[in-house]
């Protein structure tokens, strides 16, 4: 059984995702907006270049996503080995 507090939770959470694209909000990242400011600006030279950039950003996109699926890998393996630590030093107390 679903509880009344998961209820509430998900449709808050709705209701602040659905009631800005009703008044016209955009979901729009802050990294592009932050580049075009900084290169409006005179006098502006970038510090270095890449090394290799991809050849679209179809590529960009994977490289980010395989990025984000290591990290959530990672911390995965470190809370579950926490939490085996904690239920391995449990059982060898001889608490259940």
């Amino acid at each position: 059984m679903i509880s009344t507090r998961s209820v509430w939770m998900l449709l808050g959470v709705a209701l602040i995702v659905i009631i800005p694209l009703f008044i016209g909000g955009e979901f729009g990242g802050a990294d592009g907006e932050a580049a075009a400011l900084i290169e409006t600006k005179k006098g502006f030279t970038p510090w270095f270049r890449p090394i290799w950039e991809p050849p679209s950003s179809e590529v960009a996109s994977l490289f980010f996503s395989l990025q984000a699926a290591l990290g959530a890998l990672v911390i995965g393996y470190v809370i579950g080995r926490s939490h085996g630590r904690k239920d391995g030093a449990a059982n060898k107390d001889g608490q259940s």
